[in-house]
């Protein structure tokens, strides 16, 4: 029997699709307007139990066995502990929880909080994208040496699922640089292995890959979720939240069924989600410089950032390429070279209440916080917040001074830096290479966003001081 839903990779012409076996020609994509993004009704949930879930349940299910994670992390301490942790997971690393299969394997599964907690000023920050994540080392070996560590036959089936889901998509989410994540290639490359119908399991994709090379992304913080009726850059996520954020799912659960299940846990975990509250400016702030700095960022930001206070607005505005003049791979390849992936999407179990229509153009996000989001631009190519104000005086090749969260200059509102003269190809050393911003890179350029280049020196000061209130 025929299913319904066919593919064909690239132009999805009617005679290629009936050439293809398909039962009807794929359905058209639609492709969003730039300019503000309609609300979207959302499913209740108790933000109490969605953090339970958050730090204690196995939604992602698949992962390593217990005693191989156990021998892997030796004597290393946990770190950051988090309240209202339960059982084992009390014992883990923050980015990881438990969960017992069927066949009664206890597995260690990533969590959300690998690339959405991170620590700022020395202190975890639930809900601060991970800026300092580093994907630049190929999985597949370090996945095939856990199996060292299992002796019992359960549970190396259950490793050898995972180190297999790995390797399927290690070239999609392996970068070139320390500090951009892979998410969206990543996603890409997971849809490709599932039956949009089912959502089993294929080892051979489905569909044609991304590019090996992954498009750069910076983590948005997730307090922004209050705001937003569009999750991602493009303005993709449409729809139910919840739903969207159960998009994970791809990577461990094979069946409808299972992702019905899960789904379960979505609104809570969105309504927890919502309800976080950016962190307050950790430092003294001049008050009246402040109030200068308002007025000007409403007379020149507030259009598509919004204002800020009781009585804020958002307008939810996705600005066009053409205006907004940043890096453009990101938002072409949503809008214009994933045809088949957000078919695949919108007609999947994920599409029935969320839905993936891309825009030519990148959200204005929401302010609140921003201070403590460094670096900026979606893919994270500007260092501080006053370069991002002042075009001319962002470095085209620079490397973060060190990695550590006390690091950080009150003055730029960002990362301190070492500008360098040269980019990667420039170093000898592997290692310090992958630590190198290069903006001559596809996907990684720093252009565009020039709205503050005919303010004056002392505005921008202005707008610094005022965006550490927000």
């Amino acid at each position: 029997m025929q299913s319904r839903f066919c593919v064909v990779s690239g132009a999805a012409l009617l005679g290629a699709a009936l050439l293809a076996g398909c039962d009807e020609p794929p359905a058209p994509v639609s492709i969003a307007e730039v300019g503000p993004v309609a609300a979207s009704p959302q499913r209740p949930g108790d933000p109490a139990e969605g953090y339970r879930i958050l730090v204690n349940e196995g939604y992602v299910s698949c992962g390593i066995p217990l005693e191989a994670f156990r021998e892997i992390q030796g004597d290393a301490d946990a770190g950051h502990r988090l309240p209202g942790r339960e059982g084992l997971n009390a014992e883990l690393p923050y980015a990881f929880n438990s969960t017992v299969t069927d066949d009664g394997v206890t597995l260690v599964t990533a969590n959300c909080l690998g690339c959405h907690a991170a620590e700022f000023n020395g202190e975890l920050v639930m809900g601060l994208g991970d800026e300092t994540g580093d994907y630049t080392r190929d999985p597949v070996a370090a996945a095939e040496a856990v199996g060292a560590y299992i002796d019992d036959e359960a549970a190396a089936a259950h490793w050898r699922r995972w180190a297999d889901r790995i390797s399927a998509i290690a070239p999609y989410m392996t970068t070139d640089t320390v500090g951009v994540n892979p998410a969206d290639s990543l996603t890409l490359a997971l849809i490709a292995h599932r039956d949009p119908e089912t959502l089993a399991w294929s080892p051979e994709p489905l569909l044609a890959l991304p590019p090996e090379t992954p498009a750069p992304v910076s983590v948005p913080p997730w307090w922004r979720m209050q705001k937003k009726h569009a999750m991602f850059y493009s303005a993709m996520g449409r729809g139910d939240h919840a739903r969207l954020m159960m998009t994970i799912a791809t990577f461990c659960t094979d069946t409808v069924e299972e992702a019905r299940e899960l789904d379960r846990f979505g609104p809570h975990l969105r309504a927890y989600i919502a309800s976080l509250e950016p962190p307050e400016y950790p430092w003294q702030v001049d008050r009246a410089l402040a109030g200068q700095g308002q007025q000007v960022f409403e007379q020149t930001c507030s259009m598509c950032h919004g204002t800020y206070g009781e009585d804020w607005s958002y307008p939810n505005r996705v600005v066009g390429l053409d205006e907004i003049g940043t890096d453009p791979l990101l938002a072409r390849h949503a809008a214009q070279e994933s045809d088949d992936y957000i078919r695949w999407y919108n007609q999947s179990f994920f599409g029935e209440l969320a839905e993936a229509t891309p825009a030519l153009g990148y959200i204005a996000p929401p302010l609140d916080g921003v201070w403590a989001t460094a670096p900026y631009l979606h893919n994270g190519s500007v260092p501080s917040i006053k370069a991002l104000l002042d075009s001319a005086t962002r470095p085209t090749y620079w490397k973060r001074r060190n990695w550590d969260s006390t690091d950080y200059d009150p003055e730029t509102l960002g990362w301190p830096v070492e500008v360098l003269e040269g980019g990667k190809d420039a170093q000898r050393d592997a290692e310090l290479r992958k630590l190198v911003y290069d903006t001559t890179l596809p996907g990684y350029g720093n252009q565009g966003h020039t709205f503050g280049d005919h303010l004056s020196d002392q505005d921008r000061r202005a707008v610094l001081e005022y965006l550490k209130t927000l």
